[in-house]
Formats: C-alpha cells, sequence, structure tokens
C-alpha cells in the first residue's frame, strides 16, 4: 500500500491527516502537501523493489507515489489512461547549444513517441490529474471543481469521465479553441457529468465564480494547489523521470539545470520533492539542478519578485501571453516555487512575445517538433541564460515542453507554414 503518513502545511508544519479532505492550510491559507515515510518504504521494499522500470506511466514507480499500483486497495482507484513514461530527446543540435558547448535535451510531455508512455491530452497536466482523480475515488469524492487556463480543464475532464466523477471546469472564453472545444464538446455529451463556465480574462476570475456558484454548494475544488497535495504528488513524477537511471544504467542522477515554464508551480515543488525523496532513499546527493523559471514579460509575477528579493508575488493585470498557460497573474504556492529557485541558484526570467513565437517557427522548421508555446519560451529563454552565467559548457540542461501546439491551433497555425 502507499506509504502516504500524513498531509501537512507547507509553510505552518502542521500535520493532518490524509484520509480527510481538505484544501488549503487553516493555519495560514497555505497550500499543503503529502508527506511520505521514506523509512517505511525502504524497509518494506528494499533494493527498489518498490520501482518497475518496465512500466510504461508515471505509476512506476510504485511506493514512491502517493497511490501504489502495485497494491490491489490503491490500484482500484486509479485509472491510468498511459500518464507519464515520455521520452527526452536529444537538442544538442540547438543552435546555440552548440555553439555554448551544453548538453541539450527537451522533455517531451505534448505528443506521443513510439516505445514510451503518453499524457493522453497531450499536456503535463495529465500527471496531476490522473493523481487527482485517483485520490478523489479514495476519500469517495464524487463532484470536483477546477479554474484553469485551459489543459488543466481538458485533463480534469478526461480522467472524470473515465472515472465516473462529475467535474466543472471554468475557464476564460479566449481558451485556445482546440482545449474549449474537448470540454465543450463532454459537456454537450454528458451534461449531468460535465458543466462549462466561461469567465476571463484569467484563471482567477474562474476560480472567484467557482468559489461563489459551487464550492459553496459541496463541490471540491482542485484548484492549483487548492487540493490537498495531489497535484503536486502527480508532477513529481516528471522529476522521478528526469533523475531515474537511463535503460541499462541503474544510477540516479539529476541534469545541472531544468528550464521550466511557470505558471501556478506545482511542478517545480513537484520534482523538488521527488528529489529530496530520491535523497532520502540514498538514491542521489545533496546537489540539485539549477530551477529556471520562464515566464512572459507580458506576464511574469515570478520574475518581478524575484528580481525585487520579494518572498512572494503581488497579482498584477497583464496583457496576457500566447503561451496560455502561463497566463497565470499570482498563485498561492509562488512564494515556495521562489524559496525552491533560491536554494538551487537558479533564476525567474521573461521572455519577450515575439521570441516565443520566433522560437516556435524556428523549432518546427528544424524538427518538425509539435512544442508548445511554453516550451518554445524556455528555448527562448537560453540566450540570456547563456550571458547571465546560468548555463556553463559541459553541463546537461533539461528543458520541459510541457504541451503539444496542436492543441493551440489555429492561434499558432501562421508559425507553423
Amino acid at each position: 500500500m502507499s506509504c502516504v503518513r500524513c498531509l501537512r502545511g507547507i509553510a505552518s508544519g502542521v500535520e493532518y491527516s490524509a484520509d480527510e479532505p481538505m484544501n488549503l492550510d487553516p493555519v495560514d491559507a497555505r497550500p499543503v502537501e503529502m508527506v511520505l515515510d521514506i523509512e517505511r518504504l525502504a524497509a518494506e521494499k528494499p533494493d527498489q523493489q518498490w520501482y518497475d522500470p518496465g512500466r510504461r506511466d508515471m505509476w512506476r514507480f510504485g511506493g514512491l507515489m502517493a497511490l501504489d499500483v502495485t497494491d490491489a486497495n490503491d490500484a482500484r482507484h486509479i485509472v491510468s489512461l498511459g500518464e507519464g513514461a515520455t521520452p527526452l530527446l536529444d537538442y544538442s543540435r540547438h543552435p546555440l547549444a552548440k555553439k555554448a558547448g551544453i548538453e541539450l535535451a527537451l522533455k517531451e510531455e505534448g505528443k506521443a513517441h513510439p516505445g514510451f508512455g503518453a499524457n493522453p491530452t497531450q499536456s503535463f497536466k495529465d500527471r496531476g490529474m490522473a493523481m487527482v482523480v485517483a485520490q478523489a475515488r479514495r476519500l469517495g469524492l464524487q463532484r470536483l471543481a477546477v479554474p484553469t487556463q485551459g489543459n488543466a480543464g481538458d485533463s480534469l475532464t478526461r480522467y472524470a469521465q473515465a472515472a465516473g466523477l462529475s467535474v466543472v471546469v471554468a475557464m476564460p472564453d479566449d481558451t485556445p479553441t482546440p482545449i474549449l472545444g474537448n470540454v465543450a464538446a463532454a459537456a454537450f455529451r454528458y451534461p449531468d457529468q460535465v458543466i462549462l463556465e466561461l469567465i476571463g480574462p484569467t484563471i482567477r476570475e474562474a476560480g472567484a465564480l467557482l468559489k461563489e456558484k459551487y464550492i459553496a454548494r459541496g463541490w471540491f475544488s482542485v484548484a492549483t494547489f487548492q487540493e490537498p497535495g495531489w497535484r503536486i504528488e502527480g508532477k513529481k513524477s516528471l522529476g522521478l523521470e528526469l533523475a531515474e537511471p537511463a535503460a541499462g544504467e541503474s544510477q540516479w542522477s539529476l541534469p545541472d539545470v531544468v528550464i521550466y515554464p511557470t505558471g501556478g508551480g506545482t511542478g517545480v515543488l513537484g520534482m523538488w520533492k521527488a528529489w529530496d525523496e530520491l535523497e532520502a532513499l540514498g538514491l542521489i546527493d545533496s546537489r540539485r539542478p539549477r530551477m529556471i523559471c520562464v515566464q512572459s514579460a507580458a506576464m511574469n509575477p515570478l520574475v518581478r519578485a524575484f528580481d525585487q528579493g520579494a518572498a512572494d508575488t503581488t497579482a498584477l493585470p497583464g496583457d496576457g501571453t500566447l503561451a496560455f498557460g502561463l497566463n497565470v497573474p499570482g498563485g498561492v504556492g509562488h512564494f515556495r516555487v521562489l524559496e525552491i529557485i533560491r536554494a538551487s541558484a537558479g533564476a525567474a526570467v521573461g521572455v519577450d512575445e515575439a521570441d516565443i513565437a520566433t522560437e516556435l517557427t524556428r523549432v518546427w522548421n528544424d524538427t518538425h517538433w509539435w512544442i508548445s508555446p511554453e516550451g518554445a519560451a524556455c528555448l527562448a529563454a537560453m540566450p540570456q541564460l547563456l550571458d547571465r552565467g546560468l548555463l556553463r559548457r559541459g553541463e546537461r540542461v533539461v528543458v520541459v515542453n510541457t504541451g503539444s501546439a496542436e492543441k493551440y491551433l489555429p492561434a499558432l497555425r501562421h508559425l507553423l507554414e
């Protein structure tokens, strides 16, 4: 069975039962996380018996996940659609990588590749929502609500339908057409199971609508960081995959730098938590990658806070960005994202909208990879990262591409022609 010991306030340190549904920490209205009993896991499944590298989804990490797919009681709650186990694509031919002498790879969370797992909605959000739905089933929750910039709502809709749960999704009405269309089609076909609310211009207004109209009527919020650490646990699998041994090898290791497009930031917390747990198991040491959190200059709360030396972000309106998943003006977990950036000697950087578009076109012409604008933003950040000495010759650098350009058509079509 899972080795989850309790929930714990990320800031307060107060512990709570993992068997009672809760949202933010009642002490300080900040997020909570799930705490695993790593000593118990090591004792019960020594020599990495919890790890099944032959399994092609995120559940191959077994007891190191918040639900253990190898345990019959846990497994009955899991609805796996193949999420995770995505490829790490060599991109050493990138012009800047070649010039700077860095070993560049792209973690592909969007398009499927033969021989690997595949996120069913072509987004890294599937990792978090697979865990959300599994934990909701474990606790007997039937009605879930999420505000979203798009991909999280698409993902939750897919998993909730597969699990027989009901969901209400609130998103801006300018959400990319393919994403909005997926949720709208589900709401049309299954009106008793899927409700779509359109409100904007950002996720903040969507969250306010849900709080007023649905949460008060008993729907359970699974907004970013509002659920009790479930999304962190799902996204944690991304960090585990970046560390796991390559085929035919046994040594766990980490890249020198991870460049990550950051909206709410659950992925940053998830990866960091994964590495702390691997260190506790004795599989890696205390060294960590420099965490580079990339945002658009048009919507950059983390960049402002980092540059100002602030402990948390301040939500301000912005112009919006082509990288729709980064259209997040502030976040309840941003204080922890900033702590992680600083602890890793990393940075939060902003890139111009024109540079995101240019890099998306360049990558398409060079590789025909369907990277998302968020992934393109990370590659577009490389010139300033090199100028600032945050990327160094000989280092292993991973850019996380969080989705597929297909989900942003027709808005991106002109950039791919």
